[in-house]
């Protein structure tokens, strides 16, 4: 090594450099190590259908482990395993906390099987069963045979696109096949509504053809409306 080299390494502050190495190793040890910033708390937001035990159950190997150490998108993949669960976003906050914020999935229609109905949200997700239709969501009827999470998505496609006016008049949607959807009204009226295709066209025709008298009203076309 040279003399100018030597002379430059022997001008370094080396003690203060330690001193600062040994703070931030001291600093690395206690967020990865110390007692006091492992796992203490779970807060779980945004929760009505589950309850906090719910997710606390499914996250409960994080529990006691070093905060810094806890992988997070781990932590939202366990939690997204749960029915009910949309969307989940997990944070730490210092020095103790898993901060996890849940959106839960919104029922739109239910399924009447053994006695229960299953509800189910706009993308065909059956989370949760009640042993009667909550208000405001809508009876289905599905065919016995055939794939069910097609049906489901083309009668939430429908469900999503009725106007105040037809729910308001609905008593189920049925399916029987992939063009055979129809909606059985009040007072013995129908509503014949063929495939889930151009249903927001299909909706504000049937409800324009609401005040008519007759039984029958096939919007299968809404160009071509006949009514019976």
């Amino acid at each position: 090594m040279s003399q100018k080299v030597q002379s430059r390494l022997g001008n370094v502050p080396w003690i203060p450099v330690g001193a600062v190495l040994l703070s931030i190793g001291f600093v690395a040890w206690l967020v990865l190590f110390a007692p006091v910033f492992v796992v203490r708390t779970i807060q779980v937001d945004g929760v009505v259908i589950l309850t906090d035990v719910d997710v606390k159950q499914a996250v409960a190997f994080a529990d006691g482990r070093p905060l810094a150490r806890v992988d997070t998108d781990e932590v939202a993949q366990k939690v997204a395993t749960l029915a009910p669960v949309q969307a989940v976003k997990v944070t730490r906050e210092l020095p103790s906390t898993l901060h996890i914020v849940i959106q839960e999935r919104t029922a739109v229609a239910g399924v009447k099987r053994d006695n229960l109905f299953h509800l189910f949200d706009s993308n065909a997700v059956i989370f949760r069963t009640a042993e009667s239709l909550p208000g405001g969501l809508v009876e289905v009827k599905l065919p016995d045979t055939g794939p069910l999470d097609r049906a489901m998505k083309a009668a939430a496609r429908v469900v999503e696109a009725l106007t105040p006016e037809l729910r308001s008049e609905l008593v189920r949607l049925e399916i029987s096949g992939p063009a055979g959807i129809l909606l059985v009204l009040k007072k013995d009226r129908m509503v014949t509504w063929g495939d889930a295709e151009e249903s927001d066209k299909k909706a504000k025709v049937a409800t324009a053809l609401l005040t008519r008298k007759e039984k029958q009203i096939d919007v299968s076309v809404p160009a071509i409306v006949t009514i019976q």
